[in-house]
């Protein structure tokens, strides 16, 4: 059984109450309980969400020690700013696919640029929530 984790960076957590004519109605808990509900049989799936950098490095770290298949990562605003986590996806040597609900090249100049891409083997944007299960669909597939 292939082992994928989801982790979500800061702001994440309010998810269905934060910006939701951007980032939609849906909770972090509802997202967690449709990607069950699609996966759940065929597939461990790991879920971790922090506001704090060094807590998704620390868990990035965590996953590969575990021999984890894939990530699929929502850093927040982290993706335009930390060299660290950017670091730590390339040492975890983990296959990655970052996701973003919104599409970021339709937003602030600032989000277009991000440094956790390179890092990763795929980036999906602008699909609201079903990014996720597109990114755990492609990875199943590696």
């Amino acid at each position: 059984m292939k082992k994928i984790a989801i982790l979500n960076g800061p702001n994440l957590d309010r998810l269905g109450l934060r910006e939701p004519e951007i980032y939609g109605r849906a909770s972090l808990a509802d997202l967690e309980t449709a990607l069950r509900a699609e996966f759940g049989a065929g597939v461990t799936l790991d879920f971790f969400q922090s506001n704090h950098e060094g807590a998704l490095i620390d868990k990035i770290a965590t996953l590969a020690d575990a021999k984890f298949d894939g990530l699929v990562l929502n850093a927040g605003a982290l993706t335009h700013t930390s060299v660290a986590l950017r670091d730590a996806l390339l040492s975890a040597h983990l296959p990655a696919v970052e996701v973003h609900i919104s599409n970021i090249y339709k937003r602030e100049e600032f989000r277009h640029l991000s440094l956790t891409a390179p890092a990763c083997v795929a980036i999906i944007s602008g699909l609201g929530l079903e990014g996720y299960h597109a990114a755990v669909r492609f990875l199943l597939k590696r």
